[in-house]
């Protein structure tokens, strides 16, 4: 049973680690700030706006990050060393199709 509920997690994870994933700042800093944009074009943000969006998307990143590495702690908490290394070999290779389908802009996650 808790393969099973590991396994519904991993799968409804997997678009949102994909896309937030990137790790490297010049990446993020592209993305949200290319968002922003869109955004401040949309809305007519003032400077002081985007700098607030700014702030709030970094905070939500530092976020994602604590969260997804207690979720990675408590997978491992719970598996024996076989299931580990395999759990391990298996996000190594998500991160190389990451990677890869990301034109190498995903260092980390």
């Amino acid at each position: 049973m808790n393969v099973k509920i590991i396994s519904l997690f991993l799968a409804l994870a997997l678009p949102v680690l994909a896309s937030a994933a990137p790790d490297d700042k010049e990446s993020f800093a592209r993305r949200h700030g290319d968002k922003i944009e869109r955004l401040s074009k949309a809305l007519d943000l003032s400077p002081a706006q985007k700098s607030k969006l700014t702030d709030i998307f970094k905070q939500q990143r530092e976020k994602f990050k604590a969260l997804h590495e207690e979720k990675r702690k408590l997978i491992e908490g719970i598996l024996n060393k076989e299931q580990l290394l395999k759990y391990q070999e298996l996000q190594k290779q998500r991160r190389g199709k990451w990677h890869k389908n990301a034109g190498g802009s995903i260092t980390n996650y």
